[in-house]
């Protein structure tokens, strides 16, 4: 048994306790309290002390891009210039030494769950490597695929022999197969990636750029060029004429706990139909403004009563995967909200989203004693809203704590 004493615990699940510890045993919370304790305890000093952040939606395996995907005043654009930057993909050895390092850095800094998207499967040994617990979302993309059954049966199969092999050296690595976004899955492939879901969320890239609401009002615009200049345009679709949260619902995508991802452009509709749903909106603002889908009005989806997480995105779209850095940038497009919810997003949403919530998301009794531990400069009162005011140095100031 341990206990660590900081000059401030912030368990999420109650409010900020100053002088604050925690006793854990096993690697487990077994207490949480203030004041006077343990004579023998470790003091780990002015430091917030927090759960574990919790990266809702990132792209390792895009990790190796990191500097050389420009920001773009158009999604379509930004497209473009990963297409092109991926064309020029180096070695299988560099991509897994990249997401090695994105992954190093982003536990460093506080991080020990992801949302992980791959087209490959390539994080899954690195994640296990380093002792990362993750929800790996096996993405498909098809909007003129043949046999939408046979290519959702094929992801299962190849992600079912990576558990295997993964499993023999203590797997928490768990698996979905799941849709890209509206502009590149067909509604019968979007229906059968759901019927084969299991009890893993299903999550989709929507609601992301004003291309792509044309995209689906209209059936014209940037993606329908890009779907054509690609070959795999399928003259039959017909533009729903809706928003796109409506339009996952016809294809009966829209399941309880389904991570809708991005959602700038998202309506208030599309917002409620989310909320009602019981689905998880997945905010990345400065993926957002990196890719020229703008930043979002993230105060409005809080005010719409949807639960919110938050992620990253990829090292292709972010100059890196610091939940702080996302936090700070988050308080700046909701500067209303208050700084318990954003932090609550960055920890308790984002584990319950992933299906982690028994190990990850507060400082409790029976979770995981996993923390992140963050300076604090005297003087500091409002401690949460220093958290995410933007004053944080993740290299310097942010550390993992785990008492296993």
């Amino acid at each position: 048994m341990q206990t660590w004493r900081a000059k401030w615990v912030l368990p999420v699940n109650r409010p900020p306790i100053e002088n604050g510890w925690v006793t854990t045993e096993g690697g487990r919370v077994v207490a949480v309290g203030a004041g006077t304790t343990d004579a023998l305890a470790t003091d780990v000093g002015d430091v917030a002390l927090l759960p574990a952040f919790v990266n809702a939606h990132t792209h390792l395996e895009l990790s190796w891009m990191a500097g050389r995907v420009p920001p773009a005043a158009t999604m379509p654009e930004w497209i473009r210039a990963m297409f092109a930057v991926r064309a020029a993909a180096p070695s299988s050895t560099d991509i897994d030494a990249a997401i090695r390092a994105a992954i190093t850095d982003a536990t460093l800094t506080g991080t020990a769950l992801f949302g992980d998207i791959t087209n490959t499967l390539a994080t899954l040994p690195q994640l296990k490597a380093l002792g990362a617990d993750a929800l790996v979302f096996r993405e498909l993309l098809g909007f003129s695929a043949l046999d939408p059954a046979k290519l959702v049966a094929d992801a299962w199969a190849a992600a079912e022999k990576h558990r295997e092999l993964i499993q023999r050296i203590n797997s928490r690595c768990f698996f979905s197969v799941v849709a890209h976004a509206p502009y590149s899955v067909s509604p019968a492939l979007f229906g059968a990636i759901a019927a084969a879901k299991g009890d893993a969320p299903l999550t989709v890239h929507v609601g992301e750029s004003p291309e792509e609401m044309e995209f689906l009002k209209t059936g014209t615009g940037p993606f329908r060029a890009l779907l054509e200049r690609l070959g795999v345009w399928d003259p039959a679709w017909r533009a729903p004429q809706c928003g796109p949260i409506e339009y996952l619902e016809r294809c009966g995508y829209l399941t309880p706990g389904m991570l809708a991802v991005h959602g700038t452009h998202l309506s208030d509709g599309d917002l409620a139909r989310l909320r009602d749903a019981g689905g998880v909106l997945v905010t990345c603002p400065r993926s957002n403004v990196w890719v020229g889908g703008g930043a979002p009005d993230a105060s409005r989806f809080y005010q719409s009563g949807v639960q919110v997480a938050v992620g990253t995105d990829s090292l292709a779209s972010a100059p890196n995967l610091h939940m702080t850095d996302e936090l700070a940038a988050l308080r700046r497009v909701a500067p209303g909200v208050p700084a318990a919810r954003l932090i609550e997003s960055a920890t308790l949403i984002g584990a319950r989203a992933l299906g982690f919530d028994a190990d990850y998301g507060a400082i409790a009794v029976g979770k995981r004693a996993v923390f992140a531990a963050v300076a604090i400069p005297s003087g500091v009162s409002d401690v949460e809203e220093y958290l995410v005011g933007g004053d944080v140095s993740a290299a310097a100031d942010v550390r993992l704590v785990r008492a296993d």
